[in-house]
């Protein structure tokens, strides 16, 4: 559709050049309301090509959306419900957080947790192997310090403390051997631990899956409403693009209105123009003749082409598309070299054959 409102353009302005009743058609005006044209459907396109894209990537179930549209504003109209729930579920957590900090003092305040209390001390105590054999030191000034930070690195999940808190336990038994006080009393801790964590495991899992379907829920909402976005915008598209198609039969209505009528020897060099194309380019001039009258054949078998009888909307586009493609040939002929020349009237004599195999003519009225 964009390349036929392009080719409308390029016709409307290539009949105004010059073909006026006293030669004083205010050319600047015309050419900057086709210039407004072409900008609009240069923007148009831009916009049929993120239509495009968007249902690409939902055949692909993709769920990355297109910027700079329309479905970006759509988005950002959900965001505050998107927000309200995203904080709901946060302030859950918190509240989970809270009850695992009540488990969490109790194990701290147990008589035997003073040596987890702190980082170990690596070198006032000598222990110089202890980087080799513990990847992540951990305890709990360190779990403490990050349940309450406020900068954004601190833990965002329940499962996370409770990771870290095995840690502690774990690294003391994993340092420490298991006949040692330290190591005793770290496994004594981790299973008064786990058997207070499995209490409050239900309510965690109940809570990922809320999460899970509040999430699921969201996505889907927001998938459908950018799909109407995108369907809002196709339908504003067809308005768009009838608009300017409008528009430029207003133009060319103008033009006409202000072109003159094409001489008798401007329509018998028309046809010898037709004569000389090659069989794809005779078609489509044929197509042309075809959309300004219903009734003729172009894909007939045999053409009678009648000059006079043409609209001089018709014959205009005609010229011009036949001397466009003419300078093509040309161009084509001459980039094939020396040998061109030689071959000049054999490529003459393939025209004429494969026209005549088409078995369609042009019947030009002087």
């Amino acid at each position: 559709m964009m390349e036929t409102f392009g080719a409308s353009i390029s016709e409307v302005r290539n009949v105004a050049t010059g073909n006026s009743n006293d030669g004083t058609v205010e050319m600047e005006g015309f050419k900057q309301r086709v210039d407004e044209i072409i900008s609009k459907v240069d923007k148009l396109e831009q916009k049929v090509h993120d239509v495009e894209n968007f249902y690409s990537s939902v055949n692909k179930k993709q769920t990355n959306m297109l910027k700079g549209n329309s479905t970006t504003k759509d988005k950002e109209k959900h965001v505050p419900s998107i927000k309200k729930q995203q904080q709901d579920a946060l302030k859950r957590m918190q509240d989970l957080m809270r009850q695992f900090g009540t488990i969490l003092r109790q194990i701290t305040q147990h008589k035997w947790a003073w040596p987890f209390m702190q980082p170990v001390d690596v070198e006032g105590l000598g222990l110089h192997d202890y980087y080799e054999v513990i990847d992540k030191p951990m305890d709990f000034s360190t779990i403490k310090n990050q349940m309450e930070a406020k900068d954004g690195t601190g833990y965002k999940h329940i499962r996370e403390i409770c990771a870290d808190v095995r840690l502690v336990f774990k690294n003391a038994m994993k340092y420490n051997d298991e006949k040692s006080d330290v190591h005793v009393m770290a496994k004594t801790l981790l299973a008064k631990f786990e058997e207070k964590w499995l209490q409050l495991l239900p309510k965690v899992t109940e809570e990922e899956t809320r999460r899970e379907e509040e999430e699921a829920e969201a996505q889907l909402a927001l998938q459908v409403a950018q799909e109407a976005a995108q369907a809002k915008m196709a339908r504003d598209l067809s308005n768009e693009l009838y608009e300017v198609d409008v528009i430029l039969e207003e133009l060319r209505e103008m033009v006409l209105k202000r072109c003159r009528k094409m001489s008798t020897e401007e329509k018998r060099k028309l046809g010898d123009g037709l004569i000389r194309l090659s069989p794809d380019d005779l078609s489509k001039a044929l197509e042309i003749v075809a959309q300004s009258n219903p009734s003729f054949q172009a894909t007939a078998e045999e053409v009678d082409l009648d000059m006079d009888a043409q609209s001089e909307s018709t014959l205009w586009r005609l010229k011009y598309f036949v001397k466009e493609a003419l300078e093509v040939q040309g161009k084509n002929s001459g980039s094939m070299g020396g040998n061109e020349n030689q071959n000049n009237n054999k490529r003459k004599r393939e025209f004429c054959d494969a026209i005549a195999k088409t078995k369609k003519k042009t019947k030009k009225t002087t």
